[in-house]
């Protein structure tokens, strides 16, 4: 029986930031598709993943970055990168988050995230809100907080350690499909949301129950 639903947070609650990054190419003249498959190589996924452990400091990770992506033949730094990340919120997924909750879900946030640099923390309508939303939940476990990530299994192991739930007994929703492979190895039930109509869809059947009027 679920028990807990596990939310990402990037993609799930707040827009996905390939929507972020597919804009800045395109402000910036740069192939669609550039930045994630820079991040998707091996040296960019080594370098991304440094970074959500918080083992790299943001200087160093940007001009990292840069030369990466100078090899890919673009100017782009990772401080550039690092500034569009921030998303816009889904109101109606906020909307079934709490609905789960008052039906008696437990819930958790699980997510990859990075320390920001000093000149991109800014105290905001939208700092303020995102804050509120992760009140809500039960748990938010974040990478650069606990020194591992996803799809590492030990991120979902410590999340159910934590909320002292078995991983059948939650349901977990990710936008990006190898994040999902482990918690799904692990005996959790598993949505990729690729967008949040049929995000909420997906959940409302494996909960079996209406979330939201549409």
């Amino acid at each position: 029986m679920i028990t807990t639903v596990l939310w990402d947070f990037g993609g799930v609650i707040l827009s996905s930031p390939f929507e972020a990054f597919h804009a800045l190419e395109a402000d910036r003249g740069i192939p669609k598709g550039t930045i994630r498959g820079v991040i998707a190589s091996d040296a960019g996924d080594h370098l991304w993943g440094q970074m959500e452990r918080s083992e790299i400091a943001a200087p160093d990770f940007s001009s990292r970055f840069g030369a990466l992506m100078a090899t890919a033949g673009h100017s782009l730094t990772g401080l550039d990168v690092l500034g569009v990340l921030h998303g816009t919120v889904r109101p109606e997924m906020v909307q079934v988050l709490d609905r789960v909750i008052e039906l008696g879900y437990r819930t958790a946030c699980l997510t990859n995230n990075f320390n920001r640099p000093t000149e991109h923390v800014i105290e905001s309508e939208h700092e303020r809100e995102v804050a509120a939303i992760m009140a809500r939940f039960d748990l938010v476990v974040e990478s650069r907080v606990v020194g591992f990530r996803k799809p590492e299994p030990k991120f979902y192991n410590y999340a159910c350690e934590q909320l002292g739930v078995e991983p059948s007994e939650c349901v977990f929703l990710d936008d990006i499909g190898s994040n999902l492979k482990p918690a799904a190895a692990m005996g959790m039930s598993t949505i990729k949301v690729l967008t949040a109509d049929q995000a909420i869809s997906d959940l409302e059947k494996v909960l079996g129950t209406k979330l939201l009027s549409r």
